[in-house]
């Protein structure tokens, strides 16, 4: 397959260190030209399999904080140095340089990128998981991947947004 997709990868976990923690999802916004799809792997599907055949046909992968968090948890978890199978871009660096400081959900306040789902953050979404894994509580699961969908596809607008904040001020 040719690599032509664009990938914005982003996942939730357990905890803040494959050492102790797990991955619960793995969602990822897929996008070529105007053909667009997500794929959520959710508990035991998070397997390297899994994860090769969703990324299949991607050329770059977005994230934001990836390089620090994403990419070495999945390398500690699963075994994959996403890094040396694609390109990656980290658009926490491309914040920067635009003086877009904080998390993703402050850059995206910043920004005017909207987000149905507030209020929930990384600790909402540990509570989540232990509330679907633990009851097997539905509603729960549903909420998690709804707010990892909201992830991935903000970030594909932080992306869209930084492009043409290029040519325009930094915020203040």
């Amino acid at each position: 397959m040719t690599k032509d997709f664009d990938a914005y990868l982003d996942i939730e976990t357990t905890g803040l260190s494959y050492l102790d923690a797990d991955i619960t999802v793995i969602g990822i916004y897929l996008i070529n030209g105007n053909e667009s799809r997500l794929v959520q792997l959710v508990g035991k599907e998070v397997t390297r399999d899994n994860l090769f055949e969703a990324l299949d046909g991607v050329d770059t992968i977005y994230t934001y904080n990836g390089s620090r968090f994403d990419l070495p948890f999945i390398r500690g978890s699963l075994g994959i140095d996403l890094e040396d199978i694609f390109e990656h871009h980290d658009l926490m660096y491309d914040c920067w340089r635009c003086n877009l400081y904080g998390g993703f959900k402050m850059v995206e306040q910043q920004l005017g990128i909207p987000r149905q789902l507030q209020g929930i953050g990384g600790l909402e979404a540990v509570m989540l998981w232990r509330q679907y894994r633990d009851y097997d509580d539905r509603g729960a699961l549903a909420l998690l991947l709804e707010y990892n969908k909201e992830d991935v596809v903000n970030l594909k607008a932080l992306r869209e947004r930084l492009s043409i904040s290029d040519s325009i001020e930094p915020l203040p």
